[in-house]
């Protein structure tokens, strides 16, 4: 079972690594005029390809620093490869996620954009 999100926000946020991450100007006019809705599927998607296989490709550098809020919000969340799932989220590595797992994270890094955007 993942970790609860108020607990790992509450950890995140004694992580000065974690705690650095914020959206530049160019990400945060990219999500509104996308919308919300339109950059979470875009964070299905990219659990979904890039996290959830068993043995992810290139694991531990497949998500990018900037280029996309959700890769951004990923970094922030622990939610960017799967050794920052086991640790941050209590996901094991070496299987692929289930459905639950890919929801959980999907819902950190959607928590996380909307503080950002507040």
């Amino acid at each position: 079972m993942p970790t609860d999100l108020d607990d790992l926000f509450e950890r995140l946020g004694r992580s000065a690594f974690r705690q650095r991450f914020r959206l530049a100007a160019r990400d945060r006019e990219y999500l509104e005029a996308k919308g919300m809705d339109t950059i979470l599927s875009h964070a299905r998607d990219f659990i979904a390809r890039r996290l959830a296989p068993p043995e992810p490709a290139n694991d531990g550098k497949q998500t990018p620093f900037r280029g996309h809020p959700v890769f951004v919000a990923q970094h922030a969340t622990a939610t960017c490869c799967r050794g920052c799932l086991a640790k941050w989220h209590g996901i094991p590595k070496g299987r692929a996620l289930s459905e639950d797992e890919q929801r959980h994270s999907a819902e950190a890094i959607a928590r996380w954009l909307r503080r950002q955007l507040r």
